[in-house]
């Protein structure tokens, strides 16, 4: 019975299986330029490595290395491998590294440095839902000012800083980011309440709540001020508690963002409306490690959950 017909193409190669060890030769012959320098550093038989490239140049059918006097060069063929050889091997160490960090999941302790806005807000929700799923492992919250959150980040007294505008350098590395704008927060009955967007100067007659210098969210609040107008608060507070309870009560204003509010959004205690005057300005809130510092179990999953809070991405590795 003759064949089925079959589609005509060229011979498929079998791709070649690149085991660990493989990479792990490929990547110190390439640094060493020697297969015997190799050989010494990785502790194995210098014919061991010869053997196992040999075998990789025939599967590929090109030559890795140019055979020099003085040592081994890579061909271009060899270069294109060896990128990813390395991207694999950065990869298998990123793995590793998390299932590490995954170990001794369900119990431990966690300790977050924050700003009060983001403690009854993003926060608090993220909290409960993590407590809920996760009730063996104790969380520590430490609301504070800018300079106390970077301090205690730095001297390893905490594990995560949630904040607004947190500085950048080389000693963090920022797991999430997202940006917010600025919004006039009021009781659902204020004259103001229900518009689509307000501008700084037409809060400037009723009652203001402002923060106090201490918080980050009165320097963003003091770029939007008009030339010709004055800021005079009502109230000055860097209670964000004391914020909202006063901006419940009609005619008071206060100044918060939508992320800060949302519980009280929900239960019709406050309505917001987003400052047209602060749409070039944002307050970026970041999820900062310290960089040399690797999480632990816990830390890993509480840091997993507030990004996906965060909706944002943060640093690549």
């Amino acid at each position: 019975m003759p064949e089925p017909d079959r589609a005509v193409g060229p011979a498929r190669r079998p791709a070649p299986v690149l085991h660990h060890r493989l990479l792990a030769y490929l990547d110190e012959v390439a640094r060493s330029g020697s297969i015997r320098k190799a050989a010494v550093r990785l502790g194995v038989a210098s014919s061991a490595i010869n053997r196992q490239i040999l075998a990789l140049e025939a599967e590929m059918g090109a030559p890795l290395f140019e055979r020099l006097p003085r040592g081994l060069r890579l061909t271009a063929t060899g270069e294109i491998l060896l990128r990813h050889v390395r991207d694999t091997l950065r990869e298998h160490e990123r793995m590793l590294t998390q299932i590490s960090a995954l170990k001794g999941l369900d119990r431990g302790e966690v300790a977050i440095a924050t700003m009060a806005t983001l403690a009854g807000g993003i926060l608090a929700d993220v909290v409960r839902d993590f407590r809920e799923n996760h009730p063996h492992i104790s969380l520590k919250i430490r609301v504070m000012t800018m300079d106390g959150i970077v301090e205690t980040l730095l001297s390893g007294d905490v594990d995560l800083a949630l904040a607004y505008r947190m500085p950048r350098g080389p000693q963090f590395r920022c797991l999430a980011r997202s940006e917010h704008h600025l919004g006039a927060v009021m009781a659902p009955d204020h004259p103001l309440a229900g518009l689509y967007h307000l501008r700084l100067a037409q809060c400037l007659g009723f009652p203001l709540v402002v923060p106090d210098g201490s918080m980050s969210l009165r320097a963003v609040l003091e770029q939007l001020v008009p030339t010709h107008a004055v800021l005079k608060p009502a109230v000055e507070t860097n209670s964000v508690e004391l914020m909202k309870h006063l901006a419940q009560r009609a005619p008071h204003i206060t100044f918060l963002n939508l992320s800060d509010i949302q519980a009280e959004i929900a239960c019709g205690s406050l309505a917001f409306t987003p400052l047209r005057d602060a749409t070039a300005i944002t307050q970026s809130v970041s999820l900062i490690q310290r960089s040399q510092s690797p999480l632990g179990g816990p830390a890993y999953l509480v840091a997993a959950r507030i990004g996906e809070a965060l909706g944002g991405r943060g640093d690549p590795d």
